[in-house]
C-alpha cells in the first residue's frame, strides 16, 4: 500500500511540471509577442488617427462653406433694398472723428469710437467696406395692421485684431460685422417729441423715433452738385451711436496682399484684405461682394494665411446685387 501511494505522488508530481512546461513563457517569448504587437498595432493607431485628423478638416471646411454662403445670401437679400452705395472713393477715412466734414467715411463709426467696432480701440481694425442706403420694412408700425417703410443706413465692417492676446471671443483670422441706424415712423400731425436732434418732426411715439444719430438725407443741399456729392454731404444728427454692430461671420480670411484685387466692373471699396470687398456700381446702384473664409484657422493658432497650397481651405463666394429701392432726385 505504501509502495502505491508513492507511485501515485510521483505521477502527480511528473504531470505537474509537465503542465507547467506547456503553459508557460519565456522571457523571449514575450518579448518577441509584444515587438509583434507594436508593429501590428502602431501603424493600426496612425491609420486612425489620420482618419479624425482628415474628418477634422473636412468638418472644419464645411463649417466655413456653410457660414461663408449664409453670409452672402444674408448680405445679398440686404443689399437688394438699397437705393443707393457709397464706392471706394467714399469710404476712404481721413479721420477717426465724426466731424462736419466732406464724405461718409467721417459720418460712420470706426474703431477709434469706443463701443462701436471694438471697445479696446488701440488694438483692433475696424474698416468699412459696404456702406448703403436702404429701404427698411416695418411691420405693424402704426396700427395691428398698416405696415410701412423707414431709410436705414448700413454698414458692413472688416474687423481685425491687431493684439491676439487681448480678444478672447473671436477667431484669430477677420470677422465681418454689421452697423445699421434707422429712422423713426413719422406722424401726420402733432408736435415734435423725439428731442432737440428731430426739432421739425412728429413720431407716433417715442417708442418710434430714430436711431441716435440717424438723420434723413437731403437732396436739395446747396451748393452739392449731382447725386453722388449730395449722398457724400450727409452729416450725422449727433456724434453718439448707442448701437453696437453685431458679429455677421467670423473666421474670414485676413490675409493681406501687395496689389488690390480687379473688379470686373464698378469700383474696388476695399483696400488690401481679400477676405471681404465689394465693387459698387454706384449709377447703377449695384455692388458685387467678395467673401472669403479661413476654415485653417479653425484648426491651429498660427500660420494660417493664404497660400496657393493650401487654398482648399479657404472657400470664396460672390453675389451681384441691384439694389430696388431708386431715389427722386428732381
Amino acid at each position: 500500500m505504501k509502495n502505491l501511494l508513492r507511485f501515485l505522488l510521483s505521477i502527480q508530481l511528473k504531470h505537474s511540471k509537465f503542465v507547467q512546461q506547456v503553459n508557460g513563457f519565456t522571457l523571449i517569448e514575450l518579448l518577441i509577442g509584444l515587438l509583434l504587437a507594436f508593429l501590428v498595432i502602431t501603424p493600426l493607431l496612425g491609420f486612425m488617427i489620420n482618419i479624425l485628423s482628415t474628418d477634422q478638416k473636412e468638418q472644419a471646411k464645411a463649417n466655413s462653406e456653410q457660414e461663408i454662403q449664409s453670409a452672402i445670401d444674408y448680405i445679398g437679400r440686404d443689399l437688394q433694398q438699397a437705393v443707393y452705395i457709397y464706392d471706394g472713393t467714399a469710404l476712404t477715412r481721413n479721420s477717426n472723428t465724426i466731424a462736419a466734414s466732406s464724405g461718409i467715411q467721417d459720418q460712420i463709426p470706426s474703431a477709434k469710437k469706443a463701443g462701436v467696432c471694438d471697445s479696446s480701440s488701440t488694438t483692433v481694425t475696424c474698416k468699412p467696406i459696404l456702406v448703403f442706403w436702404k429701404r427698411k420694412f416695418i411691420q405693424r408700425a402704426t396700427t395691428s395692421t398698416d405696415d410701412t417703410f423707414v431709410y436705414s443706413l448700413v454698414a458692413y465692417y472688416l474687423i481685425k485684431d491687431t493684439s491676439t492676446s487681448t480678444n478672447t471671443t473671436w477667431s484669430k483670422a477677420a470677422r465681418i460685422a454689421r452697423f445699421e441706424i434707422s429712422d423713426g415712423v413719422l406722424a401726420t400731425s402733432g408736435s415734435p417729441n423725439c428731442g432737440s436732434d428731430y426739432p421739425n418732426d412728429s413720431y407716433i411715439d417715442t417708442s418710434h423715433c430714430p436711431d441716435p444719430g440717424f438723420q434723413r438725407f437731403n437732396l436739395n443741399l446747396p451748393g452739392a452738385v449731382g447725386i453722388n456729392q449730395q449722398m457724400n454731404s450727409w452729416k450725422t444728427a449727433s456724434s453718439v451711436y448707442t448701437q453696437t454692430p453685431f458679429v455677421l461671420v467670423d473666421f474670414i480670411d485676413q490675409t493681406s496682399i501687395a496689389t488690390n484685387p480687379t473688379c470686373p466692373t464698378g469700383t474696388l471699396s476695399s483696400g488690401t484684405l481679400m477676405g471681404f470687398y465689394a465693387c459698387v456700381d454706384v449709377a447703377n446702384t449695384t455692388a458685387q461682394v467678395f467673401l472669403r473664409g479661413n476654415a485653417l484657422a479653425r484648426l491651429q493658432n498660427s500660420n494660417f494665411d493664404y497660400s496657393s497650397s493650401n487654398q482648399t481651405y479657404f472657400p470664396t463666394a460672390s453675389v451681384r446685387v441691384q439694389g430696388r429701392g431708386y431715389l427722386f432726385t428732381r
